[in-house]
This record gives C-alpha cells, structure tokens and sequence, in this order.
C-alpha cells in the first residue's frame, strides 16, 4: 500500500476577504485580505483603531459575513461550517463582555455550561490563569479591577478547551503590570498547542508574536516575523532633539534628503533617502548647536517600520 503524507492543516487561512460598510457600501473595511496561521502559532494583527482588526475576528469567528473571499479556521469553512467552529474557537472581544452581575465563579460556570462542559474538567487549562482571581470569586465580575476582568475573560473563552482562541485587543485600557501578566499567559497557552490570533494598537507587544501582520486601512502591509519586518527597513534612521523641536521638524521636513520625520518619544525620528544624506544632516546639526542640537543613529523597530509602510 502507498503511504501518503497526512496534509497538514493550518490553523487560519483568509483568502481575499472584501468586508465593506453603508447603505452604498462606500466604506471599506477590509481590502483583499488574505494571510495564514499556522497550528500552534502566537499571530499578531497589529494596526490603529479603526485599521479593520475587529471586522476581521467577528468574520474568522462566525459572527460577520464577508461580502467576499473565503476562509477556513482549522480546516472548517466559517460560512459552511460555522456550527462546527464555535465549538472549537475561543473569543475574548475588545469590550468587557461578561455579565457584571455575576460573580466570578458564576461566569465561568455559565460559559462552561454552554459548551456542555464544566470548570472541573477543564481545570488544568485555566488553572495557571483562574488561580490569580479565584480568592474573588464570589465578586461581581462588574466590580473586578482591568486586569482581573481581563484574566476571568480569558478563562471563559479557554474553558471549553478551543483548539484556536482570538483575543481582539486584549490588553487595551489594562495597566502595564497586567499587560506583561496576560502575554506570560499567552506564551503559556502556545506551549499546549493552541493556535493564537491576537489584535493590538500596541507596537511593543508586536515583539511577543511569532509573526505579525501590519494592517492600516483594511489593508495588509507587510507580514513576517517581527525581526524579519525590523531586517526589511533598510534606509539609515536617525534621532535627533534640539531646544526647538517644532522648528526642527518642520525645517527638516523641507529637506531633499529627508524621506520622513515624524516625533518619536522625545526625539523625531528622520528617515533618509539614501546613505549620502546622512551626511548632509550631520552639517544640518551642527548648524544648529547653539539651538543645543543632538543627532545619534538609532536602530528602527516595529513603529518605524508600521509609519515607513504606510506612507509608501
């Protein structure tokens, strides 16, 4: 008998989705999107409010309908075969979706029921995440603090054991203790072969995936690995400060060898054309040392290169 490969089936695959808005639908959201995800992958969509992240997690989620395209969440069409996905996904939203007038326990009680399951039998799953709030459990979920609500939201979307979990915008609105907390738990969940999508505004959490998509407008930029996106930005980045920030930028942005500059922390970033102009901004500083002008290179990371795809 001939043995053949078993076919390996991703996680995630979109293919060409379109997802317009309006009586006219004159507003897109998504613009011929397609990517994949692999099994066990941690996958950042990572884009400001408003780029299409959420119109994407309701469709891959079965919530939405595209207006065209199709995709496949662990090889099951998510028109099709939606019945069969909601039984095997995770969904935490972007909004605290809980019941505020449950408690704790009774919330995930509830979620648990649903899928036909129960906190007993999934314990180990969520066991590193509840143990964290399980001293409130008798508190109503709408008096928990941002981080507590964001670890009880996670353990309800885990507790039927989905075998792919989308968390959309996860860490919004939560302090930063709580943000390191949540991708600890993440790197936790990826190790027991759970296929993750995860949405944020938050360049530095790009840094935490295994890859990422840079969506802007509806529209995939640029997809690889977080280094692999920081290697593809190959024109010379430098920062500069002076006493006169605003007039430093503006001046520089009049310069022909200036490609884009753009405030970042308390320096502006300045992207150059090519190497040639890094020496012209070098005399351009030096000019204005009484202004107490300062000029270092700098490496470009995740932000320089979202900024350096849009406006190209």
């Amino acid at each position: 008998m001939d043995k053949t490969k078993e076919k390996v089936v991703a996680g995630v695959v979109v293919e060409n989705i379109i997802k317009t808005y309006g009586k006219k639908k004159d507003m897109t959201a998504l613009n011929d999107i397609s990517f994949d995800v692999q099994k066990g992958e941690l996958f950042g969509l990572i884009g400001p409010d408003g780029a299409g992240k959420t119109s994407l997690f309701r469709i891959l989620t079965t919530l939405l309908l595209a207006d065209s395209g199709k995709a496949t969440v662990d090889g099951f069409d998510v028109v099709k075969d939606y019945k069969a996905i909601r039984k095997r996904v995770g969904y935490m939203p972007g909004r605290f979706s809980l019941y505020p007038d449950l408690s704790v326990e009774e919330n995930l009680n509830f979620f648990a029921t649903i899928f036909n399951t129960s906190i007993e039998e999934n314990y180990d799953l969520v066991k590193d995440i509840y143990v964290q709030i399980e001293p409130f459990k008798k508190r109503k979920a709408g008096k928990l603090s941002g981080g507590m609500k964001q670890k009880l939201a996670l353990s309800c979307a885990l507790i039927h054991r989905p075998s792919v979990l989308f968390l959309d915008e996860p860490t919004t609105g939560v302090d930063a203790v709580s943000r390191k907390e949540f991708w600890e738990m993440l790197k936790g969940l990826k190790q027991q072969g759970i296929t993750i999508l995860v949405s944020t505004p938050y360049m530095d959490e790009a840094r935490l995936c295994d890859r990422i998509a840079l969506i802007q407008n509806g529209k995939i930029l640029s997809i690889n690995s977080p280094q692999g996106i920081v290697n593809d930005f190959s024109k010379p980045l430098w920062a500069v400060k002076s006493d006169r920030m605003l007039h430093l930028q503006n001046e520089l942005q009049e310069k022909d060898f200036v490609e884009n500059v753009y405030p970042f922390g308390e320096f502006h970033h300045v992207v150059m054309k090519n190497e040639s102009g890094s020496e012209q901004l070098r005399n351009f500083i030096t000019a204005h040392s009484s202004e107490n002008a300062v000029l270092q290179q700098v490496k470009p990371d995740i932000e320089d290169c979202f900024i350096d795809l849009m406006k190209n």
